[in-house]
């Protein structure tokens, strides 16, 4: 048996908070639970191309407020905020053909992420990206990894690629490295992600590690 951990899921409580927010009694957790799954997997799909990097939820007796953390928040938001109005009643219509409890009232913030390079979940987007466009993924490797490097918050990042990479046969893994990942580090603030491409022959799986230095409580 393996023994890997989510580095966000050993974090939670030492450097990272819960992505959903909220207390339900014991009749109401299970439906509130389902809730946040599933508009969370339709938004991730919905916005796939805005480079989302997380969904998070809190609750209150009255407000359900869904906060969307992206780099292109301005192409969600749209001109007068029509984007950001249709995407409501979107989550409302969705809620309603699935039949999930619905609160008093719905609030939808859209958070722009300043810098996208520092950020795992928007990299291994960037790399899916650049895969599904028939690049080479020796070079998607090597070109994401300068770029992220470049940013100084940034003291390591490692991306694994695991498939039947450039169309072969034989499925493999390929991974490139710069700087260092102290994994075992609790204090280390690592920010994790997992993506997909969908490629004419299968899916390739990406796994993005970014490491921003060590966490102490006077930083916090």
């Amino acid at each position: 048996m393996t023994h890997v951990v989510h580095p966000y899921a050993q974090r939670i409580g030492i450097l990272r908070d819960w992505k959903s927010r909220w207390f339900g009694t014991h009749e109401k957790y299970a439906e509130q639970l389902k809730t946040d799954v599933l508009i969370r997997e339709f938004l991730e799909k919905k916005l796939r191309s805005f480079y989302v990097s997380s969904v998070e939820m809190e609750r209150d007796e009255k407000i359900f407020k869904i906060i969307i953390k992206t780099s292109r928040a301005g192409m969600i938001i749209g001109r007068n905020g029509d984007g950001a109005k249709n995407l409501k009643n979107e989550v409302l219509a969705f809620m309603t053909k699935h039949k999930l409890p619905k609160a008093k009232e719905l609030k939808i913030d859209i958070e722009e992420i300043r810098y996208p390079e520092t950020d795992a979940a928007i990299v291994g987007m960037m790399v899916a990206e650049a895969l599904e466009k028939r690049m080479p993924f020796r070079r998607i490797l090597k070109t994401t990894i300068e770029k992220v490097a470049a940013n100084r918050e940034v003291q390591g990042v490692r991306i694994s690629l695991s498939g039947r990479l450039g169309g072969a046969e034989m499925a493999r893994k390929e991974e490139l490295k710069k700087g260092r990942i102290p994994l075992q580090t609790l204090r280390a603030d690592i920010d994790f992600a997992r993506e997909k491409a969908f490629m004419s022959y299968g899916i390739v799986g990406i796994k993005v590690w970014i490491y921003k230095g060590d966490v102490f409580n006077k930083k916090k």
